[in-house]
């Protein structure tokens, strides 16, 4: 018999864990906000190490590139604390995520437990999510510092998520 998708789907209620990425997947990309983020990021390395703001986009991007993430690129070579600059760069206006009460209400029908895995902070992760009126769908966050800086799509998150829950 041919192999179909139909003959091995597992019925929804049957899932134990559900995992959910964070910036552009809980609210739609269109809201912009990682535009926010970024121009934060720009602001941190301009005023941290003192270059124009179109050095601090290349070194943003030259840093995301090269080592995964901006912070990780800035951890590494300008040795900066990373707490310092996830609480900088979060530092962003949510008016324009808005509220979802279709996702609300879908989120709340999945049997499961219901975890954020993210490249961004808890402290990021629930502004959001207290912002959507999700703060209690979900039973964990799994950021950017639990995953020891190493982020998606890196094994570090993934390990530490399985581990824990």
């Amino acid at each position: 018999m041919a192999y179909t998708t139909r003959q091995h789907r597992c019925p929804l209620g049957e899932i134990e864990t559900w995992i959910f990425d964070l910036d552009n997947t809980l609210y739609p990309a269109s809201c912009r906000l990682f535009e926010q983020v970024q121009r934060r990021m720009n602001e941190y390395i301009c005023e941290r190490l003192e270059v124009t703001p179109e050095a601090a986009a290349d070194l943003r991007r030259t840093y995301f590139r090269e080592h995964g993430t901006t912070l990780n690129g800035l951890m590494k070579v300008h040795n900066i604390d990373p707490h310092d600059f996830l609480d900088f760069v979060h530092e962003v206006d949510l008016a324009c995520v808005p509220p979802d009460p279709m996702l609300v209400a879908a989120l709340g029908q999945l049997e499961g437990r219901k975890i954020v895995h993210t490249n961004g902070s808890v402290r990021h992760a629930e502004r959001l999510l207290e912002h959507l009126g999700l703060i209690n769908a979900f039973s964990g966050i799994i950021d950017i510092v639990a995953a020891d800086f190493e982020p998606k799509p890196a094994l570090a998150g993934y390990r530490l998520l399985l581990k824990r829950h």
